[in-house]
């Protein structure tokens, strides 16, 4: 007879974000295990879509069946049932910030941490995020979409570029890529129109902002004990002012973080955490979130990002600066998931 509660930590994905889930599962896995009396399970989803129930070092296919029930097929042909009371879809990138996951889950009445099917997949578009964030009145960095490419969009680029400035720059982002994936800055239109091309064969839409010249700042947003709290601002200081999935992940990086910016305003600091809950509210996040934002050197305030499952390693931001507010992340688990058990 079952006594505790069974967790479900599903991880990887097909994306180019697989390892670092795998970090950020581990993290999480070890949190529950150090802070809750809960049964844990892990499923890595491999690079071709496989579900694998994870036992030491013994690896089996499994998938979810209606009733919340993880169903694990054994070498032999039998199949065994677990009882599933949680699922934490920790997975950077798709299937798992796309909505895919949270969608499967909700059809099989399984409850889980993070945020809903639409709230994940607007956010991890980068055109559909800021189109909100227009609607909602939240300043963002200026920008032109392209659905296309097609000498029609190359030409609304390079004007959108030309107007940009007196030394125009820009960046062009695939719209539905993780950690940097399918980003390139360009500083004149050649460049423009290269990086527009190498975009396009990310995603089917594709983003071109101007350049922001300032800092760069992220908020940690999250519910806790029904309260909605936003951690002080920390920075991303990136000395090659191109923060790529190589900064963001390789040992040799340079790139440095500091957990409270130095030098804010409290009219800064509070507009900003202003701008942070309006953006999770208004895009119905749930649980907890990572935004970012562009600090202008004339003190100007633009949301850049919101990632809806942010990276949960040991050294990432959005653990660390929840800490740094006072709330351990051991803390902010248990909390989370006895809401989510509750509503279950």
């Amino acid at each position: 007879m079952k006594t505790r509660p069974s967790i479900l930590v599903i991880y990887g994905g097909g994306g180019t974000e697989h390892e670092v889930s795998m970090v950020s599962a581990r993290y999480i896995i070890e949190t529950i295990q150090k802070g809750l009396r809960h049964e844990v399970y892990e499923v890595l989803i491999d690079h071709q879509g496989v579900w694998n129930l994870q036992q030491g070092p013994k690896s089996t296919p499994c998938y979810l069946r209606p009733g919340k029930q993880l169903c694990v097929q054994n070498e032999i042909g039998h199949t065994s049932f677990i009882d599933v009371d949680l699922v934490v879809p920790c997975i950077h990138g798709p299937p798992g910030e796309t909505g895919d996951i949270q969608s499967h889950l909700s059809i099989y009445g399984i409850p889980y941490l993070g945020a809903s099917p639409e709230a994940s997949k607007i956010c991890f578009n980068k055109v559909s995020t800021k189109l909100w964030l227009d609607a909602l009145r939240i300043p963002n960095t200026p920008f032109v979409f392209l659905d296309e490419l097609n000498e029609e969009n190359l030409k609304r680029a390079c004007d959108f570029f030309i107007q940009t400035g007196t030394t125009p720059e820009v960046f062009v982002k695939a719209s539905s890529q993780g950690s940097s994936v399918g980003c390139y800055p360009a500083s004149n239109l050649s460049e423009l129109k290269t990086a527009i091309t190498q975009a396009f064969q990310f995603s089917p839409y594709v983003l071109v902002e101007k350049r922001l010249y300032g800092r760069e700042l992220e908020i940690s947003v999250f519910e806790y004990e029904g309260n909605l709290h936003t951690s002080y601002p920390g920075e991303i200081i990136c000395p090659s002012k191109f923060y790529s999935y190589e900064e963001k992940y390789s040992p040799k990086s340079t790139t440095n973080t500091v957990l409270r910016a130095p030098g804010l305003s409290a009219k800064t600091v509070e507009e900003m955490q202003a701008y942070a809950k309006k953006a999770f509210r208004g895009l119905k996040i749930q649980h907890l979130s990572r935004i970012d934002f562009f600090l202008t050197n004339k003190q100007e305030i633009y949301v850049n990002e919101i990632n809806t499952f942010p990276g949960l390693t040991p050294i990432s931001m959005f653990p660390k600066m929840m800490e740094a507010s006072g709330i351990t992340f051991v803390s902010f688990m248990k909390d989370v998931i006895q809401q989510c058990l509750k509503q279950s």
